[in-house]
């Protein structure tokens, strides 16, 4: 059974999850093609579990092909043999892994065995580079702590398969449950790093970044590099990033979040929003010059550049007024006037390059 005659396929990226893996797989709508199961060096026996599922589980509806569209060469198609050529070495760009299964093209359930523990980014990752690798339509992500709704993934993907939208994300910060469920310090914390990255990626609209529950078309896998998509517990805010830099489109739906059904949390929301704020500060950049510069140049390159140049000529005179307070010298009349130029003036430019980086990217969200 396919969602309106699309192919679709659920990445589902795994680290000891022994005790919930099997609620996701028997709980998987079944509309759903292919389960690619990415085994994350698991120390437990996720990896026998889900041997286990393949085993039972039979064949297929539909067989999935691996995807061989090299074009025959010819005066006009030199970039797109280069891009089969790239595509045909990236696997040799992730981490070491093995597909599992001894016939991939009818087997329902896959799994895909990382040799060491690379990270949730990079199990999704190699999830997402064996879906482009089998052209499937619609790839979605689901977690393998059971925390994502199946019911939910029909909507989820929905937008994809009609053909509206490259990438869609839940979002549980619109719920109306979600003050009461979501623990406080996950809810804060997500709040902050939604505000960092509407500035990084462009997505201004885009208000719970960091969930992973989401679906993405084939076209939007094959505009991003797989391979340098963010390991770690960062990567939906890069993939925001790099699909701003690749102009496609991104929607959100509600969804409701889960918590305390047996799942055991991984993360550490100390260590890893400093490491995220690190990510998006370095994101913004790159994006900035990328696509503004380089691929389509817009004065909001101009101005936030500007703005980040005065806000630095602030600092020393910043300096100065604090050593007057700290000493109880006078702080001079010109050092003062100075810095509320320099500020004023950086900080207009900032708000003017802001909003037409609003204005730009409100066509890439639907």
């Amino acid at each position: 059974m396919t969602l309106k005659t699309k192919t679709i396929a659920v990445v589902v990226p795994t680290y000891n999850e022994e005790k919930q893996i099997g609620h996701v797989i028997n709980s998987m709508p079944d509309f759903v093609d292919r389960i690619v199961v990415v085994n994350d060096a698991s120390t437990d026996d996720t990896e026998q579990i889900v041997r286990e599922f393949i085993a039972n589980a039979g064949k297929a509806s539909v067989d999935i092909q691996r995807w061989n569209g090299k074009p025959e060469p010819n005066r006009y198609n030199r970039a797109e043999i280069l891009l089969y050529e790239l595509n045909d070495k990236e696997l040799d760009k992730f981490p070491p892994s093995e597909v599992i299964n001894t016939n991939p093209i009818s087997e329902k359930i896959i799994l895909i065995n990382l040799e060491k523990n690379s990270g949730v980014g990079a199990a999704i990752a190699r999830g997402y580079k064996w879906c482009k690798d089998h052209a499937i339509d619609c790839t979605a992500v689901m977690a393998g702590d059971n925390q994502m709704d199946p019911a939910e993934l029909e909507k989820i993907c929905l937008p994809v398969v009609a053909g509206k939208v490259d990438y869609v994300k839940g979002n549980r910060l619109i719920h109306r449950s979600a003050w009461l469920v979501v623990p406080r310090v996950r809810y804060i914390g997500n709040s902050v790093l939604s505000i960092l990255n509407k500035i990084a990626s462009g997505y201004w609209h885009v208000s719970d970044t960091q969930t992973g529950y989401t679906a993405i078309s084939l076209d939007a896998l094959r505009a991003i590099r797989l391979h340098d998509i963010y390991k770690r517990y960062g990567m939906p805010n890069d993939m925001l990033v790099k699909l701003n830099i690749a102009f496609c489109t991104v929607a959100e739906v509600p969804i409701k979040p889960v918590y305390n059904i047996g799942e055991e949390s991984k993360m550490n929301i100390l260590s890893v929003i400093p490491k995220i704020s690190w990510l998006l500060f370095r994101s913004f950049f790159k994006r900035l010059w990328i696509k503004y510069f380089f691929r389509d140049f817009h004065p909001l390159f101009i101005l936030y550049n500007f703005s980040i140049i005065l806000a630095l000529l602030c600092i020393p005179f910043v300096c100065k007024m604090a050593c007057c307070l700290i000493t109880g010298c006078e702080i001079s009349l010109k050092v003062f006037l100075t810095f509320l130029f320099l500020f004023i003036s950086g900080f207009q430019s900032f708000l003017f390059a802001m909003w037409m980086d609003i204005q730009d990217n409100d066509r890439l969200y639907k």
